[in-house]
C-alpha cells in the first residue's frame, strides 16, 4: 500500500533539508548570520539520528543504505517533487532562522505560513508536517 502526500510542510529542522548546499551571498543581520552558520545546510549535513557515535554513525547508515540500494534523502526529495508533491517552507520560521531569500532554498520549494498550510491540509487527504 502506498501513501501519497500532497504537501510536506517544513519548519525549523525540516527547513535545513531544503537549504542549498552552497553558500548563498545574502546580506543579513548579526543574529540571522549566527543562526545561518549554526544550522546545517543541505541534507548531507543533517544529523541522521542520536546514534552519532563521534561521527561514525552517519557513515555507517550511509554505508547500509548504499548496500541495500536505498535512495538518499536528496534523491527522495527530487522524487517527491517529480511526483507533484508540494514542498512548503514555513515563512515564519525562515524569518526566525535568518533564511531571508528564496535563493537559499532548493528550486521548486513553495512558501507558506502556518495558516495557509492548515487551510490546504484541511482539504487534503494526506499531509506531512516536518
Amino acid at each position: 500500500m502506498f501513501i501519497f502526500f500532497e504537501t510536506i510542510f517544513c519548519t525549523f529542522w525540516g527547513l535545513n533539508a531544503l537549504r542549498k548546499d552552497e553558500d548563498v551571498l545574502v546580506k543579513k543581520g548579526f543574529l540571522e548570520n549566527m543562526f545561518a552558520k549554526m544550522m546545517p545546510r543541505s541534507t548531507d549535513k543533517l544529523g541522521r539520528s542520536k546514534m552519532n557515535f563521534g561521527g561514525i554513525g552517519p557513515k555507517m547508515i550511509k554505508h547500509v543504505m548504499k548496500k541495500h540500494n536505498a535512495l538518499t534523502l536528496p534523491q527522495l526529495i527530487e522524487l517527491v517533487q517529480e511526483q507533484g508533491v508540494t514542498l512548503a517552507a514555513c515563512t515564519m520560521t525562515m524569518d526566525l532562522l535568518g533564511l531571508q531569500k528564496k535563493e537559499e532554498l532548493l528550486e521548486g520549494v513553495e512558501y507558506a505560513g502556518v495558516a495557509a498550510y492548515l487551510g490546504d491540509a484541511a482539504d487534503a487527504k494526506v499531509n506531512l508536517f516536518i
